[in-house]
């Protein structure tokens, strides 16, 4: 599994998203340019200018027509993927921390970070997908307030009929779209959660935590299906579309970390069997540790973001494919 080297970011990269075909890859980082890569050839194909702070994360509207960025400059920005043109832009109080675009691109939430008196809230705008993009609502049609420190993650279940939160609160908690109101509220974890991503059929979850472990949900009821621990913080997780895996990354803080780590595998891309529990194997690579991680849309590949401003591309071969089968 030879990787794909791909240096654009002068800062950490905070965020990892491929478009729904898989042909695209967005990258986000402290620094202030949101970039787009060919995901087959690891060619950089833009930048989109006009943040002044890090830029937390992304998403992309299921045409590959629109990306939503959010920043610590406290706005989000609406732009046009193929000219880089920003179309619109909200402001919030405080950093933007999690944007998400609702299945059918009428709807979007952006969460904000808990700052100088301003709680961690999620705002839900409604979006208008069809014109030009620059028409688009300013003022949210909802706020959902419940989280006691800053919302990390948000995700839409595929119905847009409700979201779930994860905070460095150690809780994750399901909010109805309709009313704006709690539906139910989980914690399970004894530190922050850094990240939150669903299963491809939406029926379950995975968190991972900087208490060094990763627990998959189940998206109803809420309730803890498997837990797994690891050797250290994890910042990143995400759930294969392809196979019963799922991969974690992370690594000391940056005030912990020393040259012995990268030796340790500490900072290596960990492989879980979801069925039975174990470990498959890792993936080393970067020199320091790994902030964002996702499967590509097919689960033939992923790609891994880190500390180090260096995006990792892996296409799977066919050794990949074997060892889960002889499982």
């Amino acid at each position: 599994m030879r990787p794909l080297l791909l240096k654009g970011h002068e800062r950490p990269l905070t965020q990892l998203k491929f478009n729904p075909e898989g042909d695209l890859l967005f990258t986000t980082a402290k620094d202030t340019r949101p970039t787009v890569w060919w995901a087959s050839t690891g060619e950089r194909l833009g930048t989109y200018e006009g943040h002044t702070g890090a830029v937390w994360a992304c998403d992309v509207f299921w045409d590959s027509t629109r990306l939503v960025t959010g920043s610590a400059d406290n706005t989000a920005r609406l732009w046009e993927v193929q000219t880089g043109r920003e179309l619109f832009r909200w402001s919030l109080r405080s950093s933007v921390r999690s944007v998400g675009v609702a299945p059918g691109c009428r709807l979007m939430h952006l969460a904000n970070s808990k700052l100088l008196g301003q709680e961690s809230c999620i705002h839900l705008f409604r979006l208008k997908p069809d014109d030009d993009g620059r028409d688009q609502e300013k003022e949210p049609i909802s706020v959902f307030q419940g989280h006691t420190a800053t919302i990390t993650a948000a995700i839409w279940y595929n119905t847009a009929e409700f979201l779930i939160s994860a905070s460095e609160d150690g809780t994750v908690r399901k909010w109805d779209v309709e009313t704006g109101k709690e539906r139910d509220h989980a914690k399970r974890h004894k530190k922050a959660i850094t990240d939150l991503k669903f299963s491809k059929d939406n029926q379950f979850f995975l968190t991972g935590s900087a208490d060094g472990t990763a627990v998959l949900w189940d998206t109803h009821n809420m309730q803890e299906v498997k837990s797994f621990v690891l050797d250290r913080p994890l910042n990143a997780v995400d759930l294969s579309p392809l196979m019963p895996h799922a991969v974690v990354g992370g690594g000391q803080e940056a005030s912990q970390v020393t040259t012995t780590a990268g030796k340790a595998g500490k900072f290596a891309a960990s492989f879980l069997h979801l069925v039975y529990g174990q470990e498959l194997f890792s993936v080393k690579g970067h020199f320091g540790p790994i902030n964002c991680l996702s499967f590509t849309p097919d689960g033939r590949g992923f790609a891994s973001g880190g500390e180090d401003g260096y995006v990792r591309l892996h296409h799977f071969d066919e050794e990949y494919f074997r060892l889960s089968s002889e499982m």
